[in-house]
């Protein structure tokens, strides 16, 4: 039997209303996955390894000289690392909406051209006041690519999928820790060339490679399956179907305000905010200050640049385990639970081990990498699988990520210049509980949503009719199941 035919038999076999889920071992099934990841997850991830790279190179920047050639005093350094989230915070939600309204496409690749820019501007500035404007604009650019991602994903994969995705993307998180300060290495040898300091290079090599994956993103997305030209049609028909079966009675798709507006009433919006800004102060604190962390190891500040790498490449291998396991065994919450565990013993191994030797010291950052990286593709998964309708999901994922990143506020603050000398135990104190009460929050998350299946599992047909009276009912319809 031809792929066509398969695709054809399946879709006039199978109605909507009469099965579950498409067979995910079907030939058209793997076939049309293997083309989205093929296509799609790269440049994903790509996007994302730039986003994170020019977030977060201000710590290379920092090691090759920046804080010294601007004259930044006291806490000046981590006050450009938190206004960063300020722009952040305030754009998320705004730009998730644009990005339902306008489409993917064009809109990544519109701010990605604007942070490229603005970080190559970066190289020119000349003091305090000018990194503290270039870096709040900053933040204002790149505030809709991680939400915008997270929410694409969604619109291209069932539920069951997202996990794996989510991490292969994510992923480059850690992945930029590795390469980013191997590629600092390689700038910083650029120190003094044209009369520019190394950081400076740093600023403008980086910029300008964002603006040519801008090219990548204008003719590699597509804005929805049913746009998606590299697929055939019968392609695009079968991903469409999958999505709206796999969707249930959330299967809504349309921008609708009314349905946006619930984002904000819903108390999985705020259960998961709580969840991901005690899971993003330490994963933020990692990212921008690893590099003054492994410089306490009295390595130089060339060696302290690679020896950045190994930690990360650690995490990004579980980080993808991790996620790959969440869709596997198609569970969210202990994919959440047990990263957090991990990342909150790593912090405490730091303490401990501050005084010891320098190998046990680096074992232990890279224990605490390895956790405190691994469970945000289940999470992303999580909330953006549990969250019906395109509209309300948009805005809850943008909203979720936005207060969120509260968290990236407060973690660029987490780890003082004046604690540098005894180790930084203040700062691993922090993160260490501040892991802890994420895993507590995946718990109850993970409870809450056992009970709300189990009650719906059990209506009786006089509750399923009242629960099913009303509109923009989406993940509230009593045939919703979520995923625990």
């Amino acid at each position: 039997m031809s792929d066509k035919q398969e695709h054809v038999d399946i879709l006039e076999e199978k109605s909507i209303g009469q099965i579950a889920e498409f067979n995910p071992d079907s030939l058209a099934i793997r076939t049309l996955k293997r083309k989205l990841d093929y296509r799609l997850v790269p440049i994903w991830s790509l996007l994302y390894l730039f986003s994170f790279l020019d977030r977060s190179n201000i710590g290379n920047a920092r090691v090759a000289g920046l804080e010294h050639d601007l004259n930044l005093t006291g806490t000046q350094f981590n006050m450009t690392l938190t206004i960063f989230f300020f722009g952040y915070i305030l754009f998320e939600v705004p730009s998730n909406i644009m990005l339902k309204k306008v489409g993917p496409k064009l809109w990544i690749t519109i701010i990605m051209i604007v942070w490229g820019v603005i970080m190559m501007s970066m190289a020119a500035v000349k003091d305090y006041g000018g990194l503290l404007a270039a870096r709040f604009f900053l933040g204002l650019a790149e505030a809709g690519l991680v939400p915008g991602v997270i929410f694409m994903v969604s619109t291209f994969y069932t539920r069951r999928e997202l996990a794996t995705r989510n991490g292969l993307w994510f992923s480059m998180a850690t992945f930029s820790g590795a390469f980013g300060g191997i590629l600092a290495y390689g700038i910083s040898k650029l120190n003094g060339k044209g009369g520019l300091m190394g950081w400076q290079w740093i600023f403008i090599i980086e910029g300008a490679a964002t603006l040519l994956v801008c090219l990548i993103a204008w003719f590699g997305l597509a804005d929805s399956p049913e746009k998606a030209m590299f697929l055939t049609p019968e392609e695009r028909l079968l991903a469409t179907e999958r999505l709206r079966v796999d969707a249930g009675p959330a299967a809504e798709t349309e921008f609708s305000w009314s349905q946006a507006r619930l984002a904000f009433t819903d108390w999985q919006t705020y259960t998961y905010t709580v969840g991901y800004i005690c899971g993003s102060i330490p994963l933020y604190a990692m990212s921008l200050f690893i590099p003054s962390i492994v410089l306490q190891f009295k390595y130089s500040v060339v060696t302290t640049q690679i020896m950045t790498a190994p930690a990360f490449a650690a995490a990004t291998i579980t980080t993808i385990i991790c996620a790959m396991s969440s869709d596997r065994f198609r569970e969210r919450g202990l994919h959440c639970f047990v990263p957090s565990v991990v990342g909150c013993i790593g912090f405490i191994l730091l303490i401990v081990t501050k005084d010891s030797s320098v190998a046990a010291r680096y074992v232990s950052l890279t224990i605490t990498c390895c956790g405190v990286f691994s469970s945000a593709p289940a999470m992303f998964a999580w909330f953006s699988g549990n969250i019906g309708g395109h509209s309300k999901r948009a805005v809850a994922i943008g909203l979720i990520v936005s207060l969120g990143c509260i968290g990236g506020a407060i973690g660029s603050q987490v780890y003082r210049p004046s604690d540098a000398a005894g180790g930084y135990v203040r700062g691993h104190t922090i993160s260490a509980c501040l892991c802890g009460v994420s895993a507590i929050m995946a718990l109850v998350s993970k409870t809450l949503y056992t009970l709300v299946n189990r009650r719906r599992a059990n209506f009786t047909p006089e509750e399923y009719a009242r629960a099913c009276q009303g509109k923009n009912l989406l993940d509230k319809h009593p045939d919703f199941r979520y995923q625990t």
